[in-house]
């Protein structure tokens, strides 16, 4: 996703592709979910049953914790920490969000405009999400 040039058009995709797969699913109420998991991109093998693997993501403004798998304060001097592979799927809107996750923005560049805007990812964390949002955390496609 890193490197497409319409990476939002890819999840749309993906959502249809997800949404074509259950019959009975409206596209207009499937979102997008993730889970982040602890492999790096070497250490996967075979492609999700469902969804697509996202690398070469990068974490700005917090750290992250591989072992427990949530958000953590950033190491000293450290700016931009290279997430681990994230699973983004869709599923069918029927609960509630879990209030206790950070919803983290993905831009494409370190500007963050709404041009720049890809979609949001829920990471999760010990901290209340707001430390997040006052912090200014999210993932970047490229640092540069």
């Amino acid at each position: 996703m890193t490197g497409f040039f319409n990476p939002q058009g890819f999840l749309t995709a993906m959502r249809q592709e997800v949404t074509r797969a259950h019959r009975g699913w409206a596209l207009d109420s499937v979102i997008l979910c993730n889970e982040v998991s602890k492999w790096m991109k070497d250490d996967i093998t075979t492609p999700p049953s469902e969804g697509v693997y996202v690398h070469g993501l990068y974490l700005e403004g917090a750290g992250w914790d591989r072992r427990n798998t949530k958000l953590i304060e950033s190491k000293p001097k450290v700016l931009f920490e290279l997430m681990p592979v994230i699973h983004i799927s869709a599923q069918n809107n029927i609960s509630a969000k879990d209030p206790r996750l950070y919803s983290c923005p993905i831009y494409k560049k370190p500007v963050r405009t709404d041009m720049n805007y890809i979609a949001a990812v829920d990471l999760r964390t010990v901290q209340s999400p707001e430390n997040w949002i006052l912090r200014g955390v999210a993932l970047l496609c490229d640092v540069k």
